[in-house]
């Protein structure tokens, strides 16, 4: 039963992931399909470039509160680090390969940050911080994303070795970091040849 449990929240994580709120938004605002414009990916960014700021706002906090309210589930039905962990996988996942938009989504950026959130508050505020300032400097949103992606391991693991942090948090990190390099290699590709697209503000 024990087990069951843990499989029956790791599939809600999954499908609280999934939810398409940048495929909603862009649907109710624009009329159009998210996925037709950009990248084809559903999260702030694209939002952006499909129906504009404001609307990339919701996105991105709805994306948010999908990964943080994951979390909070788990640790209320679950009640261990371990079960939050693998449910706040679980919602990047979802949100990263949407059963809802035939296994395509965003990155994972913002979903990833409400999870963290979940986890320890401080730590997501620094780290939206720190991608808020590469973005803010380079313009480049993907290389705000792969910052976050690899800050938060290293963050988590030195909590862990010198602030008594859980060391489970720095895997949680390190998986979820994975996740979003892994959505993000064609960003990486175009960044390296000089061909990514930059935000226009």
């Amino acid at each position: 039963m024990e087990i069951l449990r843990y499989v029956i929240m790791i599939a809600l994580g999954y499908l609280m992931g999934s939810l398409p709120v940048g495929y909603l938004v862009v649907k109710v605002v624009k009329g159009t399909d998210v996925r037709q414009h950009g990248s084809g990916r559903s999260g702030g960014t694209n939002v952006w470039r499909a129906a504009g700021f404001w609307p990339a706002i919701l996105t991105t906090a709805g994306d948010f509160l999908k990964g943080m309210s994951a979390v909070l589930i788990a640790r209320a039905i679950l009640g261990d680090s371990v079960g939050e962990i693998l449910v706040g996988v679980a919602a990047v996942v979802g949100h990263n390969w949407s059963v809802f938009l035939g296994f395509r989504g965003g990155a994972g950026t913002a979903t990833n940050l409400g999870v963290i959130s979940a986890l320890s508050l401080p730590v997501a505020l620094a780290l939206i911080a720190a991608g808020l300032l590469v973005v803010v400097v380079s313009r480049y949103a993907s290389l705000g994303s792969l910052a976050v992606a690899i800050l938060a391991p290293a963050i988590f693991l030195g909590l862990a070795l010198f602030a008594h942090h859980p060391l489970r948090h720095a895997l949680y990190g390190l998986l979820a970091g994975a996740i979003v390099i892994l959505a993000l290699r064609r960003n990486i590709v175009h960044l390296l040849s000089g061909t990514e697209r930059r935000l226009s503000y």
